[in-house]
């Protein structure tokens, strides 16, 4: 299988206002190649480029950004086989993130690393997550 891009379809609600970001910035939401999807890191943000101040909310939407982009691939959270989450500020956010976790992921779960970093692209930014999900055949 050729590398190529993932299409998010034109009027996606949880990606319309990223499209200039990624032209910008020179990057892929995901990319499909050998067997595997490979999600840029997804921050909590609205739709609309806002972030909310709960660390729960904030990992809600990044799961929910994840969900999307598994289901233009068609593919579910279940097919995920590799996460990485940064946390800024990881000793007080580290309990709101997992209980938020929870209510995404089941078992069999993802491996998982976890990682402390002291700040992402904005500052009312908490968490990102970027995650590998296996291809169905």
């Amino acid at each position: 299988m050729a590398t190529e891009a993932l299409e998010i379809p034109p009027g996606n609600e949880m990606f319309e206002g990223y499209r200039a970001a990624f032209e910008r910035y020179g990057f892929s939401p995901a990319v499909k190649s050998k067997g595997f999807l490979f999600i840029s890191g997804q921050v909590g943000a609205r739709p609309d480029g806002s972030a909310p101040e709960s660390v729960a909310e904030q990992t809600e939407l990044s799961l929910m950004r994840i969900e999307e982009l598994l289901r233009i691939a068609g593919l579910g959270l279940q097919d995920l086989v590799d996460v990485t989450s940064y946390h800024v500020d990881i000793e007080t956010t580290l309990p709101e993130f997992i209980e938020a976790k929870h209510k995404f992921i089941k078992s069999p779960f993802p491996a998982w690393s976890i990682i402390g970093i002291s700040g992402l692209s904005r500052p009312e930014l908490k968490i990102e997550i970027r995650a590998v999900a296996a291809l169905r055949d």
